[in-house]
């Protein structure tokens, strides 16, 4: 199965084209630039190196949620154009645990962490053992205080990865629980990973047309929080 894969839920960009578990080709930039600017261009030149076009895909994965509301709805929306315009299935891949995939050759637990401001990351936990990583947890959007209320007292170490890894190591590491930093060329979300998880979206069953394809948020947004508390205001 032919997968191209987009990933642009936080500041880094990049897609990929794999051939079912394997790696054919990927681009990744994390210049500061707009996915916007970036994510379409990338594609076509990856195609394009590639000599293939989006109707010679079997599958258009993209990482769904959770994330950066601008960079999820940039990259779905590219999903979904591409998907409509090919007539292609599309799979909306978790991103926490697309960069699980990221760590799969090791042993231990992951704790994918992305920054989600307001003393909040966007979180879930994972078994890994040179496999396909297994939960445990769901994706959610949680304190820091509380993950490490959660691990505490725990003696397994904990491989931290994603763009807010080093937000949770330095959290977990001075509550005295074991962490690592994930190597630096695994740490950021990466299209591979997102190519590898859509691929068991697949196996399962578990694919969207374009039109079911939606972002996957975690929590509301900051204007919807900001209507809500004036709402709450006014009722009082």
């Amino acid at each position: 199965m032919k997968i191209l894969a987009l990933e642009s839920s936080a500041t880094a960009a990049s897609a990929a084209l794999c051939q079912d578990e394997a790696l054919v080709a990927q681009t990744f930039l994390h210049t500061g630039l707009t996915h916007s600017q970036t994510l379409l261009p990338m594609v076509r030149d990856l195609l394009g190196a590639c000599a293939l076009t989006p109707e010679e895909v079997d599958l258009i994965a993209v990482a769904a949620g959770p994330g950066s509301f601008t960079g999820l709805r940039i990259g779905v929306a590219t999903a979904k154009g591409l998907a409509w315009a090919a007539e292609k299935p599309c799979a909306g891949c978790s991103t926490l645990a697309a960069m699980a995939w990221n760590l799969a050759g090791f042993s231990g637990q992951v704790c994918a962490a992305m920054d989600a401001r307001r003393h909040q990351i966007y979180n879930a936990r994972f078994q890994v053992d040179g496999a396909a990583p297994r939960r445990l947890t769901p994706d959610r959007a949680i304190a820091l205080e509380d993950l490490v209320a959660e691990l505490q007292g725990t003696q397994i170490p904990q491989l931290v990865v994603g763009d807010g890894a080093q937000l949770c190591y330095e959290a977990l590491t001075a509550a005295g629980i074991p962490a690592r930093l994930a190597p630096p060329n695994l740490r950021l979300q990466s299209a591979w990973g997102v190519a590898r998880e859509g691929l068991e979206l697949a196996r399962a069953g578990q694919l969207l047309t374009p039109e079911q394809l939606v972002p996957h948020y975690h929590r509301l947004s900051q204007a919807e929080r900001e209507r809500l508390a004036r709402e709450r205001a006014q009722d009082k």
